[in-house]
């Protein structure tokens, strides 16, 4: 078991504005109302990291390569407000991909938890003290298969709410700004009980 806590991030929709299957540098921007949130994540000690389904290679919508320059424009963005990643997990598959060799069933798309359980090897993360935020139910599907505390931003993008126990998340927030919050006030709960 590890000894460090994430607050892991879904990418699009949650930190970034989701604009589909973007890998334009210039076109990305961070969603409004988490920079408060995410320096206090940080500096609560939380290792803030990125996992994100990126189909879009197994499309053929864009190359590999270019989920380089998306990292790069992210850390860019975080970096004039001081706060960082310490990992950019990301799967390039679809079962139905355009391209041979990403067109598999994997265990790193969510809903699977593959991705967290990667980042958490790692990093040397204790996964029951930490949290996965994602906009969808599937981002809350593969936290809670990770034994992470989950939050979802309820943000309008989850449109299809198909419930099972395992996509029922801790707490519901409009931002990360809000998630940030709760998971905070749980954190102290659990220190003084």
């Amino acid at each position: 078991m590890g000894i460090n806590k994430a607050v892991f991030l879904d990418k699009d929709g949650t930190l970034i504005r989701d604009i589909p299957y973007n890998v334009n540098p210039d076109l990305i921007t961070l969603s409004g109302n988490c920079i408060t949130g995410l320096k206090k994540i940080a500096e609560a000690g939380f290792l803030l990291i990125l996992i994100s389904n990126q189909s879009g290679v197994a499309m053929n919508f864009f190359e590999l390569g270019e989920l380089r320059l998306v990292k790069e424009r992210i850390d860019q963005l975080l970096g004039i407000h001081g706060i960082s990643l310490s990992g950019f997990y990301f799967c390039p598959h679809h079962p139905q991909g355009m391209l041979e060799e990403f067109s598999v069933s994997c265990n790193c798309r969510k809903p699977k938890n593959g991705l967290l359980l990667e980042a958490a090897e790692e990093h040397g993360i204790d996964l029951s003290r930490s949290w996965m935020l994602g906009d969808i139910l599937d981002d809350v599907e593969a936290g809670n298969r990770s034994g992470c505390k989950t939050v979802l931003i309820d943000n309008g993008h989850e449109t299809e709410w198909q419930m099972n126990p395992k996509r029922v998340p801790d707490f519901i927030a409009a931002h990360i700004d809000e998630a940030a919050d709760y998971i905070l006030e749980m954190a102290s709960y659990h220190k003084i009980a």
